[in-house]
C-alpha cells in the first residue's frame, strides 16, 4: 500500500512538473497550467459553481480501443446534459411564473365584477398562451347575483360537479390527455387536449367555483407539474371576485 501511494505521489509530481514546462501551458498572463491545475485542487467546488465551463472542457480520451469506457468523459457528457435540462427547467419555471404574475395584476385591476371575468375567461389565456378558459361556479339556480353581461361567460355547474371533477376534496387537477368535460368548457370543448383544473371557494351562497384551463396541446398540463403557481393564481381569483361581490351587495 506505501509503494503504491509513492508511486501516485511521484506521478503526480510528475504531471506537475509536465504541466509546468509545458510552453502551451502558459498564457499570456504568465498564469502557467499547473497554477491553474493546484488551483482547481484548492477549490473543488469551482466547476459546480461555474458549470458553463463544462461545455468547453473536452478531456481527450484516456483508453482507446477494446471494451475499455472512458467513465471521465461519460460522466462529464452526463453533466452537461444534466445542466442543460436544468436550465431548460429552470428558464420554463421563470416565465410560468412571470406570466401568473402578470395576469394576477391584471386581476386586480379589474375596474368592475364584469371586467374581471373578462379578463379571467379571455386575457388569461393570452397571457399563459391557451385555448381556452372557463370560469365556473355551482349553484342551485342561475347566478342572479353576477351582472347580466357577465352571465354569458360564467358557467353555472349543479351542485357537488368540482368534487366529482378534482376527484373528491383535491383542490388542483392536471390532465395531460384530458377528457373536457361539455359542462365546463361548452361549445369550446373540441379544444381541449390538455387541461389544469383548480377548486375555487368563493364563500357566499355559490360558495364554490372551478377555474378550468384548457390546451390543444396535449401535456401542456401533466401529473409532474408544480402546482404551486396555479393556487397562488386561483386564491387572487377568489380574492378579486369575493371583492367585487361585496361591492354589489
Amino acid at each position: 500500500m506505501a509503494r503504491r501511494k509513492q508511486t501516485a505521489t511521484r506521478n503526480q509530481a510528475e504531471n506537475h512538473e509536465n504541466l509546468g514546462s509545458s510552453p502551451a501551458e502558459t498564457g499570456a498572463d504568465g498564469i502557467t497550467g499547473a497554477q491553474v491545475a493546484d488551483y482547481l485542487r484548492a477549490h473543488p467546488g469551482f466547476l459546480f459553481t461555474h458549470s458553463d465551463l463544462l461545455r468547453t472542457l473536452t478531456p481527450s480520451p484516456r483508453y482507446e480501443g477494446g471494451n475499455v469506457v472512458d467513465m471521465q468523459a461519460f460522466i462529464i457528457e452526463r453533466l452537461r446534459t444534466d445542466h442543460d435540462d436544468l436550465l431548460t427547467t429552470s428558464r420554463g419555471n421563470m416565465v410560468g411564473q412571470s406570466r401568473v404574475h402578470e395576469a394576477a395584476l391584471s386581476f386586480l385591476s379589474a375596474h368592475s365584477l364584469e371586467h374581471l371575468v373578462h379578463l379571467v375567461t379571455t386575457d388569461l389565456a393570452v397571457i399563459l398562451g391557451l385555448d381556452v378558459v372557463a370560469l365556473c361556479v355551482e349553484s342551485v339556480e342561475s347566478v342572479e347575483s353576477v351582472e347580466a353581461e357577465s352571465v354569458a361567460r360564467v358557467r353555472v355547474l349543479p351542485l357537488g360537479t368540482v368534487n366529482r371533477l378534482l376527484d373528491g376534496s383535491h383542490e388542483v387537477r392536471l390532465d395531460g390527455e384530458a377528457e373536457a368535460d361539455p359542462m365546463v368548457y361548452g361549445g369550446m370543448r373540441s379544444l381541449v387536449r390538455s387541461q389544469a383544473l383548480i377548486r375555487l371557494e368563493f364563500g357566499g351562497r355559490e360558495s364554490t367555483g372551478l377555474l378550468a384551463l384548457g390546451s390543444r396541446e396535449e401535456d401542456k398540463f401533466h401529473a409532474r407539474q408544480g402546482k404551486e403557481l396555479l393556487t397562488f393564481l386561483a386564491r387572487v381569483t377568489e380574492y378579486c371576485v369575493r371583492s367585487w361581490l361585496d361591492r354589489l351587495q
